[in-house]
C-alpha cells in the first residue's frame, strides 16, 4: 500500500466515525475552507437534480455550476458507485 492510499483510507476512515449532523459540521469546518465545502454541496444538490431528471440548462440556471463540473457529476452518475448508493439511501 503507498502512503498516498494510506492517506485516503485514514480520510474515509475518520468520516466513518463522525455520528451526528454537529459531528459532520465541525469536521468539515475544520477539514474544508468554505468555499471548498460550498463546492460540495453544490455537487450533491447537481446530483440530486440530475438523477430527478433535470436537464442541463435547468442545473446551470439554478446553481450556476460550471459546465464542466456538470459534465463530471453527470458521467459520475452514469459510470460511478458512490453518488447513486448514497443518495438513493
Amino acid at each position: 500500500m503507498t502512503e498516498e492510499i494510506i492517506n485516503v483510507h485514514g480520510l474515509y476512515d475518520a468520516i466513518l466515525k463522525i455520528e451526528t449532523i454537529e459531528e459532520c459540521k465541525s469536521f468539515f469546518d475544520d477539514l474544508l475552507t468554505y468555499k471548498e465545502l460550498e463546492q460540495m454541496a453544490q455537487r450533491i444538490e447537481v446530483a440530486k437534480m440530475l438523477m430527478d431528471g433535470a436537464t442541463y440548462d435547468e442545473v446551470i440556471a439554478k446553481t450556476n455550476i460550471s459546465s464542466a463540473t456538470l459534465s463530471r457529476v453527470s458521467k459520475c452518475i452514469k459510470r460511478g458507485k458512490g453518488y447513486n448508493t448514497v443518495l438513493k439511501k
